[in-house]
């Protein structure tokens, strides 16, 4: 399970703050995709980066016995002056791959994201789609209990999303995923459940449409 425990987050504007979630305590049930839905502004990203690890709350904790890729539609965690193919070499190392194993994933990663000669040059010259396309790669060559999407599947051309759905389709056979996506469509196609965020709270729905009847009204 994901299991939130008095979780806390803001960010201080000015002399106030800016709550994304205030004293939350909710409880997610595994072996389901879900959906994060919320207006724009109300902090899906940053509850992403918090499953992710990534960011963590100002009080409370976030508890799961799970495995969590980084979001993948978010490149910030590169290094900028690294060319795509030594940044992957790096967040293999980290997760302790061995050379045969770094060897695949740099074929994989190079292949997937049709980055084509720009995977030899620095991330700093990448625009931000590129960027999201090395980290959805880099992302479906490990195997996560949840794979984090932030938009990602509306990166590229209309060839590119089509085979990021179909790879993500396949992946999510033994993993599952939690998503935030502004395509109603998107949701209803692969998730289960789903959480609204609004004004420093969530709401768990058991499955994705009531979660965006919801977000509608």
């Amino acid at each position: 399970m994901i299991e939130l425990q008095n979780v806390t987050k803001y960010y201080k504007t000015n002399s106030t703050k800016k709550y994304i979630l205030n004293d939350v305590n909710i409880t997610i049930p595994t072996q389901k995709n879900i959906a994060i839905l919320g207006a724009n502004g109300a902090g899906k990203s940053t509850l992403l980066r918090m499953l992710g690890g990534i960011e963590f709350p100002n009080f409370g904790r976030i508890k799961s016995d799970k495995s969590f890729s980084w979001p993948m539609g978010l490149g910030g965690g590169f290094q900028g002056s690294m060319t795509g193919r030594n940044n992957v070499k790096f967040v293999c190392r980290i997760y302790e791959k061995n050379e045969n194993e770094i060897k695949n994933a740099i074929e994989f990663v190079k292949d997937f994201s049709e980055l084509e000669d720009y995977f030899e040059m620095p991330i700093k010259t990448y625009s931000s789609g590129m960027k999201s396309r090395l980290s959805f790669a880099l992302s479906l060559y490990f195997d996560f209990d949840y794979l984090i999407i932030d938009e990602t599947l509306s990166v590229g051309d209309r060839d590119f999303q089509k085979k990021s759905k179909e790879a993500l389709r396949k992946k999510i056979e033994k993993s599952h995923a939690i998503v935030v996506s502004h395509s109603m469509s998107i949701l209803r196609e692969i998730c289960d459940v789903s959480i609204y965020l609004k004004d420093g709270n969530l709401q768990y729905f058991d499955n994705v449409e009531e979660g965006i009847k919801c977000y509608e009204r």
